[in-house]
C-alpha cells in the first residue's frame, strides 16, 4: 500500500473517530420560556459556562415564547421528541405528573441544594408529596401608578380600594391627551388571571366545595366591575386586543395611570423609560387583600435518555447562586433562592418590598387537572363579557358549567 493511501486511510480513521465521539457525547435539549431579550443569553451564557466544565455534554438551548409554549411542548411529546428539560407554569405540572410526562426530581435533590430555596415558593411543584420541578421564577403582582398623571388628576396617593381606583380613574379621563385611568388586558395568557385579583379581592374563589367558583355573587361582581370600567371609558379601548405586553407598553409610555402586573416590570421600566415617575401599591381591596402568586417551574422529562446529565446541569447551572442572581437581576423576577433573597440589590429595594409584603395574601392556581383548560374558559367567557356579547351572570355560569363537567 502506497503511503499516500495510507495517509488517506488514517486520516479517514480520524475523521470517523472524531464524528463518532461527536456521537456518544451527551446532547440535552433544554426549552426556555421567553421572559425578555435577556432570557436566551442568559441560558446561552449558562450552557457555554456549563460545558467548559463538563466537556462530555452538550446543551442546547431553545427560547420559545410563552404564548407558544405550551403548544410547542404539546407537539414535541405527541411526536416523540420532548426536551430533557423545559421551563415550564407550574400549573402544568399536575397533568404532565398524572401522564408520566414528567420525571419525579426526590431522588436527585439533595438536602443542600432543597436548602437553597425559600421554602413558600418550594410548595407549588409538590404534588402528593413528591417534587416534580423546581421554581425558576417567581412572582407576585401588585398595582403600579404613574404619579404624573394621579397627581395631575387631582388624586392624593394610590388607591386602596377599587372605589378610590374608579374615582381615579375618572378623573385621570378628565385630562388631556391620549391617557386612561386603568390599563386592563383582555387578550392571550393569564387574561383569566387579570380578572381573579378583582374576583380574590372581593372574596371570591376559583374553587369551592370542588366546584367552580366563577359564577359566584362576588364574581360576577368582579367582572361587573370591569365591564363598567370599559363601559365608561376609564380603560383603553378595546382590552380584548391587548395582551400583557400592550398593557405594560401603555404604562411605560406614561399613557396608563394605573396597571395590575408583576415585579418584571420595574427592570423594563428602568431600562426603556428611566424618567417615569411611578409607585408600585398592593391590589386594591375589595373586601379583602388579595394578590395572584406565581411560580415557573423547570423540568425534567420522563423521556430523558440522560436524567442524570439533566440534573447535573441543573444543579450546576441553573440553580447555582451565580446563575440565580443573574436570572433574577435581569428578568426582575422575586428570588426563590435564599442567597439571592439577602443580597443587598434585592433586600434594599423599597419597590420590590411592595412585592414581598402581598406573599401573605398570594393565592395561586389551583393544582389539579385540566386547570389550563378551565382557564381557556374562563377567558373566553371574560371576553365575551368585556365585548358586550353576553352579561357577566350567564355567561360565567355557562363558563361555570363547563368547567364543573371536567372537574367530575
Amino acid at each position: 500500500m502506497s503511503r499516500p493511501v495510507q495517509a488517506l486511510l488514517g486520516a479517514a480513521a480520524i475523521v470517523a473517530l472524531a464524528a463518532g465521539g461527536a456521537a456518544a457525547q451527551t446532547e440535552l435539549r433544554v426549552i426556555t420560556a421567553h421572559y425578555s431579550d435577556a432570557t436566551p443569553g442568559i441560558f446561552e451564557a449558562m450552557a457555554a459556562e456549563f460545558e467548559k466544565a463538563n466537556p462530555g455534554i452538550e446543551v442546547r438551548i431553545e427560547d420559545v415564547s410563552w404564548d407558544n409554549l405550551q403548544q410547542r411542548l404539546t407537539t414535541d411529546i405527541v411526536g416523540g421528541t420532548a426536551p430533557d428539560i423545559a421551563i415550564i407554569g407550574t400549573r402544568w405540572l399536575v397533568d404532565y405528573a398524572e401522564q408520566g410526562i414528567a420525571e419525579p426530581l426526590d431522588d436527585y435533590i439533595t438536602p443542600e441544594v432543597k436548602g437553597r430555596f425559600i421554602e413558600t415558593f418550594l410548595a407549588p411543584s409538590q404534588i402528593d408529596g413528591k417534587s416534580w420541578g423546581l421554581p425558576v421564577a417567581a412572582s407576585a403582582r401588585a398595582m403600579y401608578y404613574n404619579k404624573t398623571l394621579l397627581e395631575k388628576a387631582g388624586v392624593d396617593g394610590p388607591p386602596a380600594t377599587w372605589d378610590e381606583l374608579v374615582a381615579a380613574a375618572r378623573k385621570v379621563k378628565e385630562l388631556e391627551g391620549d391617557v386612561y385611568g386603568f390599563a386592563m388586558q383582555g387578550k392571550e395568557i393569564e387574561t383569566d388571571a387579570y380578572w381573579y385579583y378583582a374576583l380574590w379581592s372581593h372574596g371570591g374563589e376559583l374553587i369551592e366545595d370542588g366546584k367552580s367558583g366563577i359564577a359566584s355573587e362576588a364574581a360576577v361582581k368582579a367582572a361587573t366591575l370591569y365591564k363598567s370600567m370599559i363601559d365608561e371609558g376609564l380603560t383603553q379601548p378595546q382590552p380584548t386586543g391587548a395582551n400583557r405586553q400592550d398593557v405594560e407598553a401603555l404604562f411605560k409610555q406614561g399613557r396608563a395611570a394605573m396597571l395590575l402586573s408583576g415585579p418584571w416590570l420595574r427592570g423594563q421600566i428602568a431600562d426603556e423609560a428611566p424618567d417615569l415617575d411611578y409607585g408600585i401599591a398592593p391590589i386594591p381591596e375589595g373586601t379583602t387583600q388579595a394578590t395572584y402568586g406565581v411560580t415557573d417551574s423547570i423540568m425534567i422529562f420522563a423521556s430523558s435518555e440522560d436524567k442524570d446529565a439533566a440534573w447535573k446541569f441543573l444543579e450546576e447551572a441553573v440553580f447555582s447562586d451565580k446563575w440565580r442572581r443573574e436570572f433574577t437581576l435581569k428578568e426582575g423576577f422575586l428570588p426563590v433562592f435564599k442567597s439571592v433573597a439577602a443580597d443587598p440589590h434585592f433586600a434594599d429595594d423599597a419597590r420590590l418590598k411592595a412585592f414581598t409584603d402581598m406573599l401573605p395574601h398570594a393565592r395561586f392556581a389551583p393544582l389539579i387537572p385540566n386547570w389550563e383548560e378551565m382557564a381557556d374558559i374562563t377567558s373566553a367567557a371574560l371576553q365575551q363579557i368585556y365585548l358586550g356579547e353576553a352579561e357577566p351572570g350567564p355567561a360565567l355560569e355557562a363558563a361555570a358549567a363547563k368547567i364543573d363537567a371536567l372537574l367530575r
